[in-house]
């Protein structure tokens, strides 16, 4: 056998390892190891929600700042979420653990509207 056969085998059994460890630690993952669920984030400026829809996997945190000059809430229609009023600046989160479409408005002014999509 040549010296260039044996680093050839030698780098082979090599690689067989790195495969199989690899393999055993991607196994061994469970569901907290994984990454988080991407989250979204709704701006509410000018009576709107924007985006006016989003869309986001089950898990993921849904973040709406209150970028106007006047306070608003979000209130889901099915009663699954209800911010207090929230002032400029302040913040209201919601983790969708659901598959579902959430609607919801502001109670202050229920002509603005929105929807969360959870796929």
């Amino acid at each position: 056998m040549t010296n260039n056969n044996m680093w050839i085998e030698g780098l082979a059994a090599q690689l067989m390892i790195a495969m199989l460890l690899l393999l055993a630690v991607s196994a061994s993952l469970t569901a907290n190891d994984r990454p988080s669920a991407a989250n979204a984030e709704v701006k509410i400026d000018n009576f709107s929600f924007g985006p006016e829809t989003v869309t986001v996997p089950v898990g993921a945190t849904v973040t709406w700042i209150n970028r106007d000059d006047i306070p608003h809430t979000v209130v889901s229609t099915d009663g699954v979420f209800k911010s207090k009023v929230r002032d400029t600046d302040e913040k209201f989160s919601y983790t969708f653990t659901k598959a579902g479409t959430y609607s919801y408005f502001c109670s202050v002014h229920p002509k603005m509207t929105g929807k969360v999509v959870v796929k």
